[in-house]
C-alpha cells in the first residue's frame, strides 16, 4: 500500500535526521508531533543533497547533485519517488505550499559549494547563506504556520535571520575543516590564515544580532513550534558563546562543540523557561 510506503519514507528521513544531527533531532522532538514529519523530510533533503557536495569526494558530485535535482522534479510530477527522502519531501512541499523559488535557491547554494570557494563580497555572502540556511528556515516556517501566508509574511523575516545565525555559527565553528578539507571560505575577507581575534569579534557581532531579530519571531510562533525552535536557539547560542570565550587560534585548530552533558542541562532550562511561559 502507498500508504505503508509514505510511512517508511518518512521513517528514513527520520533516521537521516538522528543519524546526522543528535542536536536537530533533539529540536524536532520537541515539536507537536503533528509536524514533526514534515520537519524530517526537509532535514532529510537538504542534508542528502548538502553530503553531495561535501562528502562524495570519490564520486562526480556535479552528477549527482543534478541527478538528485530531476529526482526531486520526477517525484513532485509522478507525487511519488522511490527515493523514500524524495518521497517524503514532494509531499511535505505539497501539503505546506512550500514555493519553488526557496528549493531552487537551496540548490542553487549547494551548486555553488562545486564551483566557488572563496565568498570575497557581502553579496556573495549573503546570497549563499539564503540559499543554504535562510531557505531552510522558510521552509520548516512554513510548516510551522500551516502553510497559512498572511502568518508567514509576518513571521519571514525573523525566520531567515535565525537561518543565518545558526548557519554563520556553523561557519565560525567548522573555520579549520572547511579551510583544510574542502578549501571553502565563507566569510568575506576572512580565512584561516588572516583570522585573527578581531575578526572572530565582527563576526560573532554580526550573529548576535541575528539572534537578537530572530527571537522577536520565535515568541510568536504557534504552540505547535515554539518549544521546539525555542530549544534550537538555545543550543546555538550556547554553541556561539563557547565560540566567544575560545581564543581565535583555537577555533583555528580544533572543532568547538557542546557536550551532550550540556545539552540535556540546556534542554531542561529551555522546558523550564517555556513552562513558566518566558518565552
Amino acid at each position: 500500500m502507498k500508504s505503508l510506503f509514505d510511512a517508511v519514507s518518512f521513517k528514513c528521513s527520520k533516521l537521516v535526521t538522528k543519524n546526522y544531527s543528535t542536536s536537530f533531532s533533539l529540536a524536532v522532538k520537541m515539536l507537536s508531533p503533528s509536524i514533526r514529519d514534515a520537519i524530517y523530510s526537509i532535514y532529510g533533503f537538504v542534508r542528502f543533497a548538502d553530503e553531495i557536495v561535501d562528502s562524495f569526494h570519490d564520486y562526480e558530485k556535479e552528477y549527482l547533485i543534478e541527478d538528485f535535482e530531476k529526482e526531486y522534479y520526477k517525484a513532485m510530477q509522478l507525487g511519488i519517488s522511490l527515493n523514500p527522502i524524495l518521497n517524503s519531501f514532494q509531499q511535505t512541499v505539497k501539503e505546506y505550499n512550500i514555493t519553488d523559488d526557496l528549493v531552487q535557491a537551496f540548490l542553487k547554494s549547494m551548486k555553488m559549494d562545486l564551483i566557488k570557494s572563496n565568498y570575497q563580497t557581502q553579496a556573495e555572502y549573503i546570497d549563499y547563506i539564503y540559499g543554504s540556511a535562510d531557505v531552510v528556515g522558510l521552509m520548516c516556517l512554513k510548516v510551522f504556520v500551516s502553510g497559512k501566508e498572511h502568518k508567514y509574511e509576518q513571521l519571514k523575516n525573523e525566520a531567515m535571520r535565525l537561518g543565518s545565525a545558526f548557519q554563520k555559527v556553523n561557519f565560525l565553528r567548522d573555520l579549520k575543516d572547511d579551510s583544510t578539507i574542502l578549501n571553502r571560505t565563507y566569510f568575506p575577507g576572512v580565512n584561516l590564515n588572516n583570522f585573527t581575534e578581531d575578526s572572530k569579534t565582527q563576526i560573532i557581532k554580526e550573529i548576535e544580532e541575528d539572534f537578537r531579530i530572530a527571537y522577536q519571531g520565535i515568541v510568536k510562533l504557534p504552540i505547535e513550534a515554539k518549544f521546539g525552535v525555542y530549544t534550537a536557539y538555545v543550543y546555538y547560542k550556547k554553541l556561539l558563546k563557547k565560540l566567544k570565550n575560545t581564543p581565535y587560534y583555537e577555533i583555528g585548530n580544533s572543532r568547538i562543540r557542546v557536550s551532550n552533558y550540556t545539552k540535556a542541562g540546556l534542554l531542561a532550562q529551555s522546558f523550564v523557561t517555556y513552562k513558566l511561559k518566558l518565552v
